[in-house]
């Protein structure tokens, strides 16, 4: 854990949009130029599904991806998949509140990265927002697969909307499937003391991205790793179910680190203790629960 001082800060103009674009900063040591269209098309078929490639040049590609259709209004639409050329990168754009829940990328190593990669490719949705959160998620992390096999020189990437750093060694040995890919990628749980108390507090950013919601836990005297662990699984839990739980309802809680139904701990949705504003769904972990609810 980190014995960095943070001010809460939840300025409404820093507020969630629930469903916003889901944005992967691949960084490279080095400038990299960008694959030809056929190359890039190749990759992304093997991996997303049948695509068309509408957009390809020095600073963009753009893919339709034909087997994911939006719904709207005004009719019917495949989903996009952007890709950014190369361009500069200062480590120094993240700021030390988010470099402290970096918890995926050990400190030596985050540090290094943020110091040594100086470039970056983008890689985007659009227009995923009108699909549901399954679908979503296993898209983004299909896409994923594919800007990692179409760049073999990137080092690590930054999940930006839940603030993650991963080695790519990482990334390429991971064995999680399916759906779950995006709670092990795309969520991040993370830990504060709350200062001048013996609480802490545990939530999760990047739900929203999915209009799910994020999870909190203000607790006290119970080891923050088994509140992790729990978090983890509920998120999962919520995006298999398409969000299930009700205010007033009841999850499994947490007894000598094994999640277990001889103990529930209620539910109940709020508006999140720390930065960024948004709902989040609260956790009271009962006889371990500190503030009020």
């Amino acid at each position: 854990m980190n014995d960095d001082n943070f001010k809460q800060n939840l300025d409404p103009k820093e507020e969630v949009t629930p469903g916003g674009p889901f944005l992967m900063q691949l960084l490279f040591s080095h400038s990299v130029a960008t694959p030809d269209k056929e190359l890039m098309t190749a990759a992304i078929w093997r991996h997303v599904g049948k695509v068309d490639c509408f957009c390809h040049d020095k600073k963009t590609a753009v893919f339709a991806a034909m087997e994911h259709i939006a719904e709207f209004k005004d009719g019917k639409s495949p989903v996009q998949l952007m890709v950014t050329g190369c361009s500069k990168l200062s480590g120094r754009n993240i700021d030390q509140f988010h470099r402290s829940q970096m918890w995926d990328c050990p400190k030596e190593e985050r540090e290094r990265i943020l110091r040594e990669c100086r470039y970056q490719i983008i890689g985007v949705d659009m227009l995923t927002s009108a699909l549901s959160a399954i679908e979503r998620a296993n898209l983004d992390m299909d896409f994923m697969e594919a800007l990692v096999e179409l760049y073999p020189d990137c080092e690590a990437i930054y999940f930006q909307n839940c603030g993650k750093l991963i080695p790519i060694t990482d990334i390429r040995s991971c064995q999680v499937t399916g759906p779950d890919r995006f709670i092990h990628f795309g969520v991040n749980a993370r830990f504060f003391n709350i200062q001048d108390t013996d609480d802490m507090l545990i939530d999760t950013l990047g739900m929203s991205t999915l209009f799910l919601p994020d999870l909190q836990y203000h607790f006290h005297n119970l080891d923050p790793n088994w509140i992790v662990n729990h978090a983890y699984n509920v998120a999962s839990y919520i995006l298999a179910n398409d969000n299930p739980i009700d205010d007033g309802e009841t999850v499994d809680g947490v007894i000598d680190g094994n999640i277990t139904r001889d103990v529930m701990w209620k539910c109940q949705h709020e508006h999140a203790m720390i930065q960024p504003p948004r709902e989040v769904l609260d956790i009271n972990t009962g006889e371990y629960a500190s503030g009020a609810r």
